[in-house]
């Protein structure tokens, strides 16, 4: 069985990070140990949450783990609250990456044009240094525009996605993916470049006109675990977009409207079932 160390925060309540990417990544068939960076009692979009860092606890932890011998087979990195928690996770990378482990960043800091509140410049810098060392990265528009340099358009074509993608790949990633691209009217999807390879893959879903927390968690956890499955990375974004729009129509139907996140529980029996067409395909 496969084994990712998953290093992002803990919403108690919210369905995002840990919450998503540990029992997504587990009904996948992999072992996902998790690295919390912060404890919070709900995620952000709530009012009045409590947080707790735990960026002091990174270290010992990891520590611990190097005396007992433990490997992964990826490390996957989510949200990261401040520049030292990216420092700290840049040497937990280094201490326990090998030849065949798989660094994927989702460099979590942005949408619409805009830095969340806590962020600014320097910290964008800061996530293209993670990068740097990645072998995947799945920014979308505006984080990727932060992390380079590039202006943030809201109106593009392909050339511009193109052009985002081969700044990223400047960075150091051996595969970069922007998500949330729309290339024609009413459709979303992703764009991503195998530099190795020099090959592009898009693919759109219909855009569906609503908008959850944690979707990013979802379709970032699901790549990653379909790649530990041994699905092409091309595949894995298609089964992640899917999924992710798939999830969100699930959930914009439940009576119960809940706004604070996806119905992903319902929906992993879906996930699966693609999982194993893709492996009959690719068998």
């Amino acid at each position: 069985m496969k084994r990712i160390l998953t290093i992002q925060d803990i919403s108690c309540l919210g369905k995002c990070s840990i919450t998503v990417a540990l029992p997504l990544i587990s009904a996948m068939g992999v072992e996902t140990v998790i690295l919390p960076t912060a404890l919070l009692s709900t995620h952000t979009m709530f009012h009045g949450f409590t947080v707790k860092d735990l960026e002091d606890q990174l270290i010992p932890i990891t520590d611990h783990w190097k005396k007992e011998e433990v490997e992964f087979d990826a490390i996957y990195t989510g949200y990261l609250g401040t520049e030292e928690e990216i420092e700290t996770v840049k040497k937990i990378i280094d201490r326990f990456r090998t030849d065949r482990t798989l660094v994927f960043v989702d460099p979590a800091m942005g949408d619409n044009g805009r830095l969340y509140p806590a962020f600014d410049e320097h910290y964008a810098l800061k996530n293209a240094g993670l990068c740097a060392i990645a072998d995947v990265i799945v920014p979308n528009i505006t984080e990727a525009a932060f992390m380079t340099g590039a202006e943030y358009k809201e109106i593009y074509d392909e050339s511009y996605i193109k052009d985002l993608l081969s700044r990223l790949a400047g960075l150091g990633a051996k595969t970069v993916a922007l998500t949330g691209v729309s290339l024609s009217e009413g459709k979303t999807g992703v764009m991503g470049y195998d530099t190795e390879a020099g090959e592009y893959f898009s693919y759109q879903n219909d855009r569906i006109p609503v908008s959850y927390h944690g979707t990013g968690d979802v379709f970032s956890s699901t790549v990653i675990g379909s790649l530990m499955n041994g699905i092409s990375w091309q595949n894995s974004l298609k089964i992640a977009a899917d999924y992710t729009a798939h999830t969100i129509d699930v959930t914009r139907k439940n009576p119960k409207k809940p706004w604070y996140g996806v119905d992903f529980e319902a929906t992993i029996p879906d996930l699966l079932k693609a999982l194993k067409e893709a492996d009959l395909l690719s068998a």
